[in-house]
C-alpha cells in the first residue's frame, strides 16, 4: 500500500492542525492506521493508532486530549487532528499502516508501510 501525507506547516503554539494520510493501493480497511513522529538525531516514536474500525485508538501520553485520530475508509483516508500545539510538537510526522487490523500497536517494526513524511513546525 503506498502512503502519501499532508496537512503539515507552520503554526503558532496553541494553534492546530490537521494531517491527512491517503491509502492507495490495497484494500485500505485491512489495516489498522499509525501516526509516528520523528526529529533530528532521536528515535521515530508512536504517536497515535487506530483499529481498522476505527473503534479503538489509542495516544502517546504525551499527545493525549490534545490530537484525535479518526480515519474514514470510503475516501482511504486516516486524520490527525492536532489542537493546543506545543513547540516540543515539531517534528517529522509519517502515517503507517499495519497488518493486525484489530491491535493498535506502538511498535515501528509492526507497521510495514510508510508515508514520505509531513513536516509540522510549532513556533512559540
Amino acid at each position: 500500500v503506498q502512503l502519501q501525507a499532508s496537512g503539515g506547516g507552520l503554526v503558532q503554539a496553541g494553534g492546530s492542525l490537521r494531517l491527512s494520510c491517503t491509502a492507495s493501493g490495497r484494500t485500505f480497511s485491512n489495516y489498522a492506521m499509525g501516526w509516528f513522529r520523528q526529529a533530528p538525531g532521536k528515535e521515530r516514536e508512536f504517536v497515535a493508532g487506530i483499529t481498522w474500525s476505527g473503534v479503538v485508538t489509542r495516544y502517546a501520553d504525551s499527545v493525549k486530549d490534545r490530537f484525535t485520530i479518526s480515519r474514514d475508509n470510503s475516501k482511504n483516508t486516516v486524520y490527525l487532528q492536532m489542537s493546543s500545539l506545543k513547540p516540543e510538537d515539531t517534528d517529522v510526522y509519517y502515517c503507517a499502516a499495519s497488518p493486525s487490523r484489530v491491535l493498535v500497536a506502538v511498535a515501528r517494526d509492526r507497521y510495514d508501510y510508510w508515508g514520505q513524511g509531513t513536516l509540522v513546525t510549532v513556533s512559540s
